[in-house]
């Protein structure tokens, strides 16, 4: 990048955050105990937290995979939606089914249906979709967009916004195509909580260059949701940032010592949006405090 374009990238982000304070919604992140992380020798397969009674996250230990990705469990009164079934390397249906026992026991054993989704459909967050195949009342969700599209209801793809009701706890759709064609990102008016995948999240925000434009198109239509749904907190599918403000951690890592956290305050979608309109119509790597714009390679849908 020529000097005077990086001036001006870098003044447009100064000045957006700088407006960006002022309006910002506040940062309310669920309080997360430390995450396994692979700095100790006993760490488990795969930890769980809570957000609340019908909310939990599942992380994949990166012992396991050096993704190390995040998982969503949601209860409704009559169904659960699981968010990925992560990157492989261990079983990861032992660990769902434990959590839906528990909360099934909590609530009289009422039936349930679970629902199998996908953030996107990398392979790190499938790996695991064999383990549901055959579980009774179960959907596992399919992995192109027109899939996605028919199981969130979503009319106009990407242009819409799609639901899926759990039985009184009724879920948004946003789709957010870019990083990957069938990328959708997941609201819930109950927690106030946006499951935001691999666009935002702190870490290595993958952007191909011949899908830029997509990318920035849901970057604005991100925002667009975000104006008229109180956003408590975003939570993505990785941790690849360190405490250090633009500091990643090398690729592949086998630990994440001094790991940033988890959640990431409503704030990042401006600043997500500002620093994509920046870089005008050629994707350029861009180092924010919680993030990194990165531009990689040409790929197909």
């Amino acid at each position: 990048m020529d000097t005077a374009r990086r001036f001006r990238l870098t003044l447009a982000l100064t000045a957006g955050s700088s407006l960006l304070i002022g309006a910002a919604p506040a940062f309310d992140p669920p309080p997360f105990a430390h995450w396994i992380d692979g700095t100790t020798a006993s760490e488990p397969e795969m930890q769980v937290q809570q957000v609340d009674a019908d909310t939990f996250v599942i992380r994949q230990s990166v012992k396991t995979n050096f993704e190390a990705p995040f998982l969503y469990l949601l209860f409704g009164q009559s169904g659960a939606l699981l968010v990925d079934t992560g990157a492989g390397g261990l079983m990861v249906r032992p660990t769902v089914e434990r959590v839906i026992a528990q909360w099934r026991q909590a609530h009289g054993n009422r039936p349930l249906h679970l629902t199998v989704a996908h953030s996107h459909s990398h392979g790190d967050h499938h790996a695991g979709d064999s383990e549901f195949a055959g579980r009774p009342d179960t959907t596992v969700v399919g992995l192109a967009p027109a899939d996605v599209a028919s199981a969130f209801h979503v009319a106009d793809w990407p242009n819409g916004l799609g639901t899926l009701d759990l039985g009184g706890r009724v879920l948004r759709a946003i789709p957010t195509p870019g990083h990957q064609s069938a990328h959708v990102m997941i609201y819930d008016p109950q927690t106030r909580l946006l499951l935001s995948g691999d666009m935002l999240y702190p870490g290595r925000l993958y952007v191909p260059i011949n899908h830029f434009a997509e990318f920035r198109a849901s970057a604005h239509r991100l925002a667009a949701f975000a104006q008229t749904h109180p956003i408590r907190a975003l939570l993505g599918t990785h941790i690849e940032m360190t405490t250090t403000p633009g500091e990643d951690y090398p690729m592949e890592a086998p630990t994440h010592p001094a790991e940033h956290g988890l959640a990431l305050p409503p704030a990042a979608i401006a600043d997500l949006v500002q620093t994509v309109d920046a870089m005008g119509n050629t994707p350029v790597k861009a180092v924010r405090p919680d993030f990194i714009v990165y531009p990689v390679e040409p790929r197909p849908n």
